[in-house]
């Protein structure tokens, strides 16, 4: 309350409330992770075909290694940013302007892609829904109720997606169940891959740089670390338990589709899957339909609801994402002190939530959810690189950081202790950007255009301020920070 008095008299700026513990935090997380294998399952398949099990699990290997780099990173440094900050710490203002500002894209993404395919999975109820541009209309309609609840505050959003997950992931397991039980075969597994054919190589790349949308979320709980009542302990609680969660549900789930559905050479020659000749862009709907009996029926139902509501949680944490990472670059002065300014009742940033709410909205506009999926793989895989590196950056840099949270499995180079899960994660993660990079060419230059109009944003801002380009932040010159001023 004395800390709150003495911001008003000396009119310093709004801080974002510390609110979220580790179920407000896992919900947020999952919210992204757990509602993309409801479009991304489909797109995997249709480039990896049978080995689409074993690329997602080798997608969640690296999707532990960044989960470890993000709850080092935002327990040391837990503000918001993600790791936008920690770049900011490692290297200088250049940097740090790129992760946060690629990582826009993909919040922005998950927005669109995520309130787009809710409107095609309750098509179930509604078969209009599914058509173009009624799907649009509705995904819009969503998007802009969402952001009327963000501009409440972030505690009122975050209980709605606790409870949403709840219901999703009690559905995703019965599901997980029902195919261990009555789908999944391992000889039809192991056939469907045609080694060099089904998948040919350049297949299998592709299907390995786009099944990184399939873990997505980890980012957000390190851009919400400034909210967090104990950054220290529920953030590597969440993002461990994120992890387990998702990687058994994608495992289980991946196996039943690819039994339901197995690979097969068409007509024209192609190598398919009627996974993703029906279902492509509802593969968990195809899931229900392989069931016997009435099951299909019960979880046809079921599967659209779950499906709408994990999805409409992606729609919300995307927004958090979003707003929270442009109150980040606001406040670092990488854009207009608009963006971050907080309303006063709420303490939310609502010209950010608008925003990119509306940018969004033209996104839903199009319906073209590879596109989607194509534009986040890019940003994503750069900025895990950028994670990694800044981790191992301040490991050299400043070793004596407090770090809440340590990476364990360290290797020691010239008395300093590295990550080694950085190192591989990091290696990993930058091959695959390249893969997106050279087989993605509407990613690749949308991305890169994307970059070049931000860094004319940043450069044209901080000649407006007057302020230095290479600015670097290190723990002597970064003065107080925001979990300094938490603390008195």
């Amino acid at each position: 309350m004395g800390d709150l008095f003495i911001r008003r008299k000396l009119k310093l700026p709004r801080r974002l409330h510390r609110v979220l513990g580790v179920g407000s935090l896992f919900s947020v997380a999952y919210g992204n992770v757990g509602s993309s294998i409801y479009y991304a399952l489909g797109v995997v398949s249709m480039s990896a075909l049978g080995l689409t099990p074993p690329v997602l699990m080798l997608s969640g290997i690296l999707f532990l290694f960044t989960a470890l780099t993000y709850a080092e990173g935002a327990t040391a440094i837990p503000e918001s940013g993600g790791s936008g900050a920690f770049a900011r710490r490692a290297f200088n203002d250049w940097i740090s302007f790129i992760t946060s500002w690629v990582l826009m894209i993909d919040y922005i993404v998950t927005i669109a892609i995520s309130a787009f395919t809710a409107a095609n999975y309750m098509g179930f109820f509604f078969p209009v829904l599914k058509t173009w541009p009624t799907n649009s209309i509705v995904g819009i309609v969503i998007v802009t109720v969402l952001a009327f609840i963000n501009l409440v505050g972030v505690k009122e959003s975050s209980r709605l997606n606790i409870f949403l997950v709840i219901v999703d992931i009690i559905t995703q397991v019965m599901i997980a169940v029902l195919g261990l039980l009555i789908i999944i075969s391992i000889p039809t597994l192991i056939n469907n891959v045609h080694w060099g054919v089904a998948p040919t190589f350049d297949q299998l790349l592709f299907g390995i740089s786009i099944s990184m949308v399939a873990y997505t979320g980890i980012e957000t709980v390190a851009n919400l670390g400034s909210e967090a009542r104990d950054p220290v302990k529920s953030i590597p609680r969440a993002v461990m338990l994120v992890f387990a969660t998702v990687i058994m549900l994608y495992a289980m789930l991946s196996m039943t589709a690819l039994s339901a559905y197995p690979v097969y050479q068409a007509p024209d020659g192609k190598w398919v899957t009627d996974l993703t000749q029906k279902f492509l862009e509802d593969p968990i709907m195809g899931i229900a339909y392989a069931m016997p009996g009435y099951l299909p029926v019960f979880l046809g139902f079921w599967v659209a609801l779950l499906a709408s509501t994990i999805l409409v949680i992606a729609t919300n944490a995307g927004m958090l994402g979003a707003s929270r990472l442009a109150y980040f670059m606001g406040q670092r002065q990488q854009l207009p002190g608009f963006f971050s300014r907080l309303t006063k009742k709420a303490h939310v940033p609502r010209n950010s939530i608008l925003i990119f709410s509306a940018i969004a909205v033209g996104l839903i506009v199009t319906g073209k959810v590879e596109l989607l999926a194509d534009l986040y793989a890019f940003g994503a895989v750069l900025a895990y690189t950028l994670a990694h590196a800044s981790i191992i950056a301040l490991r050299i840099k400043e070793p004596q950081l407090p770090r809440p949270f340590k990476i364990p499995l360290n290797i020691t180079i010239a008395g300093r202790q590295i990550p080694l899960t950085a190192v591989l994660g990091g290696l990993a993660t930058a091959v695959t950007w390249l893969i997106v990079v050279y087989t993605h060419p509407i990613g690749r230059i949308v991305g890169f255009v994307w970059i070049a109009v931000g860094l004319l944003i940043f450069f044209l801002y901080r000649r407006y301020k007057n302020k230095h380009i290479q600015f670097t932040e290190t723990g002597a010159e970064a003065g107080p920070s925001s979990t300094a001023q938490d603390r008195t």
